[in-house]
């Protein structure tokens, strides 16, 4: 599995509990933060969950 870089590009503010929750699950307190990680199914499907807030690149 490759890795992927997720970065906040939107704030979690008026957000439901969930996605807030998704994204610091993920690493993500601060607007343009980046956190890498493995592109495992658990951590895809938080990224499908929070994927209006973030941009996602892969790592090579």
């Amino acid at each position: 599995m490759g890795k992927i870089k997720v970065t906040q590009v939107k704030s979690q503010i008026g957000r439901l509990k969930n996605q807030k929750r998704t994204l610091e699950a993920l690493g993500l307190r601060k607007m343009n933060q980046t956190v890498e990680h493995e592109a495992t199914p658990s951590i895809m499907g938080m990224v499908n969950t929070v994927k209006h807030l973030i941009s996602v690149e892969e790592v090579k």
